[in-house]
């Protein structure tokens, strides 16, 4: 009977020896948070060993992070890896409809910017382009002919209007002496014509005449004329022979005629006209996409993804030196306290630490067992 009772009481010290020895050492490895002093002496083993040295754990975590775990290499391959481009160009493309599919205009979305007269800015931005680009191209053909400049289509198809051109100003006119309004402009320029020569050709002209209205004689003649086909090919070529002479003024004459200031201002107006940028700031984006919605959800997001994913992998090994992970990761952790560094570990390997402690307490037992055989087998 008193062997079982040395031989259990010895198993019993050695487990709570074991047990304890384990779990203080786990404590130690935290606690004490900071360094213990009796009076200047300071006890030994404080602060805890991952306290004691937390500036080397950031340090070597940050190069842990970035060395094995977060490198170019391996984030090269997320972005290119086919089941990550589907997965970002599927959320790309949902958020991209929901964008599209709001009915607020693009004036509201600005402004959710802080920015406000966003039309405005639009258009002073569009006027400083065309001022910057009617500087740049002046400079290049100031001094070159207009031939020289405009397209060949452009010189062809103007080539091209121009019996279109002279049938138009041929039928205003046919329109307009066929009016009364032309018929008494003829009859003014008639009557004005008699009274400058009111000598013997007056004289003359009033007798053979007699009380026949003139301006009904001219009338016809000029409107005859008019839809000869002589005519028109007259007026064609008139209009091509000035034509040719424009096309060999220099670019420097255009603006010699009509100022630069005027040019830009005809420029700006038309170009303000065609965009109505007001009236596009305040449309709804909903209505601005409808005719390419389609075309930009299931064409140019899948493409804007593949096109942004191998940007990004070209790039990684300047993104990642950029960012400087390992001294965000090593910030991170020596701004951590102690509290949070042993939360987030024990939180971690709770279990195994508990086991570690159990088998500290195994141990110890077993030793207790064997120390206590050794003692009667002794004596």
């Amino acid at each position: 009977m008193q062997i079982a009772l040395t031989i259990t009481m010895m198993i019993v010290i050695g487990a709570i020896i074991g047990g304890f020895t384990n779990y203080l050492a786990i404590k130690m490895l935290f606690r004490p948070y900071k360094t213990l002093y009796i009076g200047k002496w300071r006890v030994p083993f404080t602060p805890g060993l991952i306290p004691k040295r937390r500036d080397e754990l950031a340090e070597q975590m940050g190069k842990v992070v970035t060395h094995h775990l977060l490198t170019p290499e391996g984030i090269k391959k997320k972005f290119l890896n086919e089941n990550f481009q589907n997965e970002m160009t599927g959320f790309v493309q949902k958020e991209l409809e929901n964008l599209l599919n709001t009915e607020k205009s693009p004036a509201e979305l600005l402004e959710a910017f802080g920015i406000t007269d966003g039309h405005l800015k639009a258009e002073i931005r569009i006027n400083q382009l065309i001022d910057d680009k009617y500087d740049s191209l002046m400079d290049k053909y100031r001094y070159q002919p207009l031939k020289n400049i405009l397209s060949e289509n452009v010189v062809e198809k103007v080539d091209a209007k121009l019996p279109i051109v002279s049938s138009f100003i041929l039928q205003k006119g046919i329109d307009y002496f066929s009016s009364i309004e032309g018929r008494m402009r003829i009859q003014k320029m008639a009557d004005d014509f008699l009274k400058e020569r009111s000598g013997v050709l007056g004289n003359m002209m009033q007798m053979f005449m007699g009380n026949i209205n003139i301006a009904d004689k001219i009338q016809p003649e000029i409107i005859k004329f008019l839809r000869n086909e002589g005519t028109a090919e007259m007026i064609t070529t008139l209009l091509k022979k000035e034509w040719d002479k424009v096309l060999e003024w220099e670019a420097v004459k255009l603006e010699e005629q009509f100022k630069k200031e005027e040019i830009l201002s005809m420029i700006k107006v038309n170009v303000s006209k065609l965009l109505g940028l007001e009236n596009l700031f305040q449309t709804p984006l909903s209505q601005l996409t409808m005719s390419i919605r389609t075309e930009l959800i299931d064409n140019l997001a899948p493409k804007g993804v593949q096109l942004f994913g191998d940007w990004l992998a070209d790039r990684m090994d300047v993104l990642m030196e950029r960012l400087r992970l390992q001294e965000i990761v090593r910030q991170q952790v020596e701004n951590f306290s102690v509290e949070q560094l042993e939360e987030m570990v024990l939180t971690i390997i709770n279990k195994e630490l508990k086991m570690i402690t159990f088998l500290g307490a195994l141990l110890g037992g077993a030793i207790g067992l064997f120390q206590g055989i050794l003692a009667i087998v002794m004596n």
